[in-house]
């Protein structure tokens, strides 16, 4: 139990933290040589002695499920009796989910003695930094939780850190590690203001983590960015592994997911002719055919640390991806009515939760809660609404200033008349609207469009249940 002194130490921690720059935050976000300088991650992490240099490191970039392929890849190798760090972002409710070792957050305590190791490091560094002509700016809230992360693990004596990027790749913070396998998801449309406005752009900066001859596992299957992830990595002598090519997999849904907890599973290939191998029927703890993928992107991972002698037994790995719990992504937080609570925060997610939701759900109607986040291609996610719930009910998250304001996602839902659109100004008035609608134990209900929303309608629904928690 946390005493009041160490919640005291903890806020002074994250009052500090938040007192930095903090691009998460930014209603326009910048990206640039300028403010994503490695260099000063990479003095940071000399002055701390280089934590990233105790332990293996697999870092996951991309534009999709590098958070869940992240979450699988740790899983399966604790599960194999490895300890493990997890790093990724954002985080739902506490800055310490962002982490983890051996699926255990960082304890409040834990966090404050992290900050309190980084602040004289930093203001030394504030110091330096302000006197160069022109004067230049000192480590981010990102820079300073990534360092964190790695203070962590090297403390608690990790086997191995599973790193996800934060944003492009290239310029991310996490881009001075020097990885063991580095994995690149599926790769669409998202950031496209700071990453460019072509798969080939975009993908050229998440191909920015790959390093020389370092082995390469890629999600990405759009021939514009395939082409460009094959281009890097030949460039760096790198071995890659991809998806399509080199492995493969089936996905078999699980059904009626609003009454039961059922998994789904995939068949997984690996390989070509005489070298040719197969897991079968292996479950997951994750719903949907994008976590099929995601799944087959960790496994792919898992073989090719094989191939570097690691010892990583199948039952292990199968343990590992089949109890993984992973939050909003496909989470059924209640049933009869059954909520959902789903991340999904781009065009490609918001498909990839419609079409989870079509095959392993059954409701008598749908009703969904909307939020989402500036700068983002917000119209084409509201044109992929109406086809798929009886009722959508627009909204804002409050705690981050990025919320798209509803009336702005109202005039974009005006132009698509074939739904039932309400709006509310916030989380509680929009689960307000929800009870008003008297959803009966058949009912769905999802809430979708960002981390933020998420967070928020969670505790709203904990507050104010519909029905019995899942």
């Amino acid at each position: 139990m946390t005493t009041p002194a160490e919640s005291s130490r903890r806020r002074e921690a994250l009052e500090y933290l938040l007192g930095r720059i903090d691009y998460e935050r930014n209603v326009a976000v910048p990206y640039g040589e300028r403010q994503y300088r490695l260099d000063t991650m990479r003095d940071l992490l000399e002055r701390l002695g280089r934590p990233d240099r105790r332990f293996p490191i697999v870092h996951v970039a991309g534009t999709k499920g590098k958070g869940s392929t992240s979450a699988m890849v740790a899983a399966a190798l604790d599960a194999c009796d490895l300890s493990v760090g997890l790093f990724t972002s954002p985080h739902l409710e506490r800055i310490e989910e962002r982490f983890t070792i051996d699926g255990r957050q960082c304890s409040p305590e834990q966090f404050a003695k992290l900050v309190a190791r980084l602040r004289p490091v930093v203001a030394a560094m504030d110091e330096e930094l302000s006197r160069r002509d022109p004067p230049d700016i000192g480590p981010t809230y990102f820079e300073l939780t990534t360092a964190m992360a790695l203070l962590h693990f090297a403390e608690a004596g990790v086997d191995a850190a599973v790193l996800e990027v934060g944003m492009g790749g290239r310029l991310d913070s996490t881009n001075v590690c020097q990885s063991t396998v580095s994995i690149i998801t599926s790769i669409s449309f998202d950031h496209t203001r700071q990453l460019g406005d072509t798969l080939a752009e975009i993908a050229w900066e998440k191909a920015g983590i790959i390093k020389s001859g370092v082995p390469i596992v890629s999600g990405a299957t759009a021939p514009e960015a395939a082409a460009v992830v094959r281009r890097v990595a030949d460039e760096r002598g790198c071995r890659l592994v991809e998806l399509g090519r080199d492995f493969e997999f089936d996905y078999r849904p699980p059904q009626h997911l609003e009454r039961t907890a059922a998994r789904g599973h995939i068949n997984f290939r690996i390989g070509r002719d005489a070298a040719r191998r197969e897991s079968t029927d292996m479950a997951l703890g994750l719903s949907g055919p994008h976590q099929g993928a995601n799944a087959a992107l960790a496994l792919a991972t898992i073989d090719e640390l094989r191939r570097l002698g690691w010892n990583l037994p199948e039952a292990g790995v199968r343990r590992g991806l089949a109890e993984l719990h992973w939050p909003a992504r496909v989470e059924v937080v209640a049933r009869r009515p059954c909520v959902v609570l789903d991340a999904a925060h781009n065009v490609a997610s918001i498909e990839a939760l419609l079409a989870t939701l079509a095959e392993s759900f059954s409701a008598r109607r749908r009703i969904l809660v909307f939020a989402t986040t500036q700068e983002k291609d917000v119209a084409g996610m509201i044109r992929l609404l109406p086809a798929a719930f009886d009722e959508v009910i627009l909204t804002r998250y409050t705690q981050n200033p990025r919320g798209v304001p509803v009336d702005e996602l109202r005039q974009l839902a005006q132009s698509l008349p074939q739904a039932n659109w309400r709006t509310s100004d916030d989380p509680a008035e929009a689960w307000s609207a929800v009870h008003a609608l008297s959803p009966s134990p058949d009912d769905l209900i999802c809430i979708a469009g960002s981390f933020f929303i998420a967070a928020q309608m969670r505790r709203q629904i904990e507050s104010r249940p519909l029905g019995p928690s899942a």
